[in-house]
Formats: structure tokens, sequence, C-alpha cells
């Protein structure tokens, strides 16, 4: 990018990151899932015509386009999951899709994403194997299926996303998945932790001093695999990278998330952009459901109103809920004190889950700054 500047996306205006929760339907039972999923689809869900309008009002926060996740449930539960691909391929947008491990996704359901225009594949992956990841899952098979998915996925040159979540169940699980999928070229390893939302329990979080050190092994780990890593409700991921590099950089910022981090924002081969600052909940992150109420996470269940009656345009830059979530002056506890409060922040859905006050301080984070 030679010496040009290079400009910090502002999140009070757009977000980096938009998921659309197609439906909540699914084959599977996970024990952690948010979305309480279940087998049948809501009469309610936006239908086809309200999604495209949907895709405009996105559209509407200007260029570059927010980074487009199509999700669920399983979104291939939805008949019309390829129009609405295209829909928003065609619009710009960069579009991943996170559909449910199961047989139902076969080579010609992905080659027909790929040609509508998929930009990635996310696949959940919890278990190095079967019977790690299928006790996850609750139902058996689904390793292998995924397994296979993500084979199908390569053979194809779909990029594809690797999602696991960190549990008491499988923490000591992970530095095997990581070393089956050093070998793979995935695109991206996104280690999601635990928020006791929907069926995920409070007892299957791991401890604060565990989160510590796996965020460190974590660290340790990234820097001999051969694709990115990035954590998602996490954030304190941002201050342990910080001080195992030496501290904040002159500009205050922190530029990188992994040893192999770009000091810049720049796109993966797929053209995905990775967000310089970091994203959290309403902060440079939106969510909407199934149904069509906007959330600052799939993982903060505390609406700012729904697209079918208000622009999420509107509700993104300016409902109060968005705003105190994007100013850190607001925030209680150890993460109102805490020097790292701008570049982390806390998990704002985490801290709601636990103590009802999504301003509270993130029980997970270890750090205990002084006043």
């Amino acid at each position: 990018m030679g010496t040009e500047e290079i400009k910090i996306p502002d999140f009070s205006l757009k977000p980096f990151l938009v998921l659309w929760e197609l439906t909540r339907a699914c084959a599977l039972a996970c024990s952690h899932c948010r979305a309480e999923a279940v087998r049948q689809r809501h009469p309610d869900e936006l239908t086809t015509q309200e999604g495209e309008r949907l895709l405009d009002e996105i559209a509407r926060f200007g260029s570059p386009l927010p980074l487009l996740v199509l999700t669920g449930g399983d979104p291939l539960r939805r008949p019309d999951i390829y129009e609405l691909v295209e829909a928003a391929a065609g619009r710009g947008f960069r579009v991943a899709l996170t559909p449910s491990g199961t047989a139902a996704v076969t080579r010609e359901k992905l080659v027909r994403l790929k040609e509508a225009g998929l930009s990635r594949l996310a696949v959940s992956l919890d278990g190095s194997v079967p019977e790690v990841h299928d006790a996850f899952r609750r139902v058996n098979g689904s390793y292998g299926w995924t397994m296979k998915i993500m084979e199908s996925a390569q053979a194809l040159g779909l990029p594809l996303q690797i999602n696991s979540t960190v549990t008491r169940q499988n923490l000591s699980d992970f530095p095997a998945i990581a070393s089956l999928l050093e070998p793979l070229g995935i695109a991206l390893w996104a280690v999601f932790f635990l928020v006791p939302t929907g069926r995920g329990k409070p007892e299957a979080q791991v401890t604060a001093w565990d989160a510590e050190r796996f965020l460190n092994d974590l660290y340790d780990l990234s820097a001999r695999l051969p694709f990115d890593v990035k954590t998602t409700a996490a954030p304190h991921y941002r201050r342990v990278v910080l001080e195992r590099q030496g501290g904040f950089r002159r500009d205050g910022r922190m530029g990188l998330e992994s040893p192999r981090r770009r000091a810049v924002e720049g796109p993966a081969p797929d053209g995905i952009l990775r967000a310089r600052d970091g994203v959290n909940d309403g902060k440079g992150c939106v969510f909407i459901d199934h149904l069509g109420e906007v959330y600052p996470s799939g993982f903060l269940p505390v609406s700012a109103g729904n697209v079918r009656q208000a622009s999420l345009v509107d509700l993104y830059r300016d409902h109060a809920l968005f705003h105190h979530l994007r100013d850190p002056e607001r925030l209680n506890g150890r993460c109102g004190i805490c020097p790292y409060r701008d570049l982390c922040g806390g998990s704002r859905a985490r801290a709601y889950a636990v103590t009802g006050d999504y301003l509270a301080d993130d029980p997970l984070c270890f750090y205990c700054p002084t006043p």
C-alpha cells in the first residue's frame, strides 16, 4: 500500500460486520447454541423480498460495504438461500455463510453457493476427534459430515473459515484442533469463547485463569500456524497480544491480533478484510435476527428495534444502546478503569449474560487494573 494514509474505520458510522440470522431452524442440538435452534422454520421470518430490502438498507452504510455473514440456525434451511447470496453479491457484498455440519451440505449445494457469489464458507469444528465434536453438537456423525464439507469446499476452491468454541468440555483439545487444521490451507481460525446465553450454560465456561492461560497459548500457536487467528467474545486477547509484544504502539492503537497479523487492515485471499480496530458488541458489529430484531451482536439479546419498522442504519448510528456500547467512559467495574478499555472493552455480551448489565466488567478477564 506504499506510503498512502491508512484510514481507520469509524465504527460510530458503520459496522465492520453485519450478521443476519436467516432462520433458527437446524438439525443439530448444540449444547452452546445461542439461538436455541429448533427443527422448524418460524412462519414470521423475514421474507425474500424483505431480505432484499434489508440488503439495500445495509448498502446505505456506504463503501466499503460491511462484511455480511448469513447465519442461523442453519441458513441452508432457507430454500431462497442461493437467491439471497446472489442478491447480496450482486450488490457488492463479500458474503460469508455458516451452515450447520450435517449431511444436508452437499457438494452440489456448495457449487450453487459459489456460483451465486459466496466469498467464504465458515464451518464449526469443536473437537479434533468425533467423540469431542459430536458430544458438543449432540448429534452423532456431525464430525464426519463437517470434515466432508471442509474437503468439498477446498476441492471447489471455496475459501474456508473454521469456527471453534472454547468451553470446559473441549479446552484441552485445542492444541489437537490446531494441529488438525494446520495443513488444510484455511483462511481463518475464529476461536469463540462461550457466552452463557441461549443453551450455553454458565458452568460450561472456562475460568478467567484458564482463559488467560489459553489466550497466551493461542498467541504462541498463532506464531506457527499458516493462517490468521482471531477471537470472538474474548476481546482481552488484544491486551494479551500487546503485553506479549511489549505494550502500546506510539499511536495508541494495536494493529495486530496475532504474530502473523498484518500491521494494517488488509484482505485475505478471498478479499475479506480484517478490522484494524477491535470489533465488539455494537462497536463495529450489528446482528439482525430471523424476525428482523436488531441487536449489538448475536450474543447480546437486547433489541434496539426491528428492521420492519425502523432503519437499520439509523438504529446503529443513533440508538442509545449502540451509543452506550461504543462509549468506553460508560464502562463499569474493572473494565471502566482498565488502561486497555479503548482497545478491548471486555465482552459486553458476557457482562450482560452474567450480571444483567451490559456495561459491567467482563468476568472472563483475569486482568486486574489499578485505579
